[in-house]
């Protein structure tokens, strides 16, 4: 049974970190995974990434950072998830259409009805079955994305760090009220505390909506 699993979360919620945990569990029981990320995923993808994530684009319209945002999602769902769902694979991918709406919608104050429908041409209605909102105070993910772009030599995908906090702050409320609105589907996970401890919870809710039988 394929199964399309999303993680969200502000900046420094450590996603990547727990996506790669989840992948290998996955794996040990027998799954066929594919761990992906937005913007990017497949080569077309990634070249639109490193225009929207650069820091030297601040000048970057926020239409047009949207309109990006689509197009990459368009090219990543066709070249890779769609594929990879219609062969029965578990697929993992780090931020998804619920990203577009915190970020640009709530983050950047571009109309909600707008980003919903440039969501749904872009991914062909290919909608998670699950998504797992690592949430934590936004001041706390910043300072951790910040510390991780100067140890880890990521600065030339800093663009979204140099907001204020008060972006970071939208950003956050917008997550918890999508997660208010549908939260069948997305589950909020306490993302404070140890790696090890954000996955026990993690894990938890997952394989939980693995035993429901959900999926397609």
């Amino acid at each position: 049974m394929a199964h399309f699993i999303t993680f969200e979360g502000i900046e420094g919620s450590g996603k990547t970190t727990q996506i790669a945990k989840v992948a290998e569990l996955l794996r040990g029981q027998g799954y066929n995974v594919v761990t992906t990320r937005e913007p990017g995923g497949c080569p077309i993808s990634n070249a639109i990434r490193e225009i929207l994530l650069n820091p030297a684009n601040d000048a970057l319209e926020n239409r047009a950072e949207l309109l990006l945002y689509a197009a990459a999602r368009a090219q990543h769902v066709a070249e890779v998830i769609q594929p990879a769902l219609k062969q029965g694979q578990i697929v993992l991918c780090d931020r998804y259409t619920d990203a577009t709406l915190a970020y640009q919608g709530y983050g950047r104050g571009l109309d909600l009805d707008l980003i919903e429908e440039l969501n749904t041409l872009a991914s062909g209605d290919c909608r998670p079955h699950l998504t797992l909102l690592l949430d934590m105070p936004h001041e706390t993910g910043l300072k951790r994305a910040l510390e991780r772009n100067d140890t880890q030599n990521m600065c030339d995908e800093g663009r979204f760090e140099q907001e204020s906090l008060d972006f970071h702050k939208r950003v956050r409320e917008g997550y918890l009220f999508l997660a208010q609105k549908d939260p069948q589907r997305m589950q909020v996970i306490d993302a404070t505390g140890t790696p090890a401890e954000v996955s026990e919870r993690l894990i938890a809710c997952l394989q939980a909506y693995l035993d429901s039988g959900t999926g397609s």
